[in-house]
């Protein structure tokens, strides 16, 4: 458990200064957007606190006394309710990207049936525990445990899967853009792959060491993997914008294609109209293999496919 705590502690540094480095670079972001990152900061923050005192009771108030050993920590009722209250909504919010991208109901709607069972596991294993603090009493609900830790797991590998999906299916030939989705795939199966199997082997061990707390080296820095995985995701958009150079500046992850069509380097910014659109006051009469017939050039019209994320 004391590990477990140690992980907590170092990882909440690492949400501050991405939260930090978020703020500082995305102040254009939607403000639901800014608001739900404040919100995932602000749980974090109760959640680190929760787990200093939790380790602050056996480790100093109940130290040497029979208590520490059988009887579970007060604030270890909050783990479950907190983790899920934080994973719940990344995954969510990840389905609905899916969504978007996508264009199916199918994929983002199993992902939402997996995280709400694993939301309501966490709070199943949060009732459970105010009623029976005992350790040994906990193998009585392992079947909350088990569902809330087992639905987060099948849910975390079906974003992975889903979002690297759509991600391939929306590579478009262009080399600068692959290169962006793929650095996307990866990191979406990095990041998937983690939380996944923080989730499995926290259950495992709970399951298979029923008499320990080595299951709490996954579970306390369970919640911190997911805040910092989104985090981690939402500041890589500027190092792919620039990659796919100043004109995509404002896309940020996961979200819609569009096109768009490569104007010649002299277009001025008067050569708009009202409405945003470029004009071009005047074009040679061409053939219909495209020869300019007044210079003797070739004119070709190129269509880009770019990825719009946000």
């Amino acid at each position: 458990m004391l590990i477990g705590a140690f992980l907590n502690a170092i990882l909440y540094g690492v949400v501050v200064v991405q939260s930090f480095i978020y703020y500082q670079t995305y102040k254009k972001d939607a403000p639901w957007i800014r608001y739900f990152v404040l919100y995932l900061f602000i749980v974090e923050t109760m959640n680190t606190g929760f787990d200093v005192a939790m380790m602050y009771e056996p480790l100093i108030t109940n130290y040497e006394t029979s208590r520490t050993t059988n009887v579970a920590p007060t604030l270890l009722i909050a783990d479950p309710i907190v983790i899920v209250a934080i994973s719940t909504p990344v995954q969510l919010f990840t389905a609905w990207r899916i969504k978007i991208l996508s264009e199916s109901y199918l994929p983002s709607s199993i992902i939402c049936f997996f995280a709400m069972t694993a939301f309501v596991g966490g709070v199943a294993s949060t009732v459970q525990v105010a009623l029976h603090p005992v350790f040994s009493g906990f193998l009585g609900f392992q079947w909350s445990i088990t569902t809330w830790l087992v639905s987060s797991a099948v849910c975390d590998v079906a974003i992975a899967i889903s979002l690297a999906l759509s991600l391939y299916n929306s590579r478009t030939g262009n080399s600068v853009t692959d290169d962006v989705i793929n650095r996307i795939i990866r990191l979406v199966v990095q990041t998937g792959a983690i939380t996944a199997i923080s989730a499995i082997a926290d259950v495992a061990l709970f399951l298979a060491l029923p008499r320990t707390s080595l299951n709490f080296i996954w579970d306390l820095p369970l919640s911190k993997l997911y805040t910092n995985s989104l985090l981690s995701t939402l500041n890589a958009r500027a190092g792919w914008n620039n990659l796919m150079g100043p004109e995509n500046e404002h896309n940020v992850l996961f979200g819609p294609q569009k096109q768009t069509s490569l104007m010649r380097p002299s277009m001025q910014p008067d050569h708009f109209n009202n409405r945003g659109m470029p004009t071009i006051p005047y074009e040679p009469p061409t053939t219909k293999n495209g020869h300019d017939l007044e210079h003797g050039i070739s004119v070709t019209k190129v269509v880009e496919r770019s990825i719009t994320w946000f």
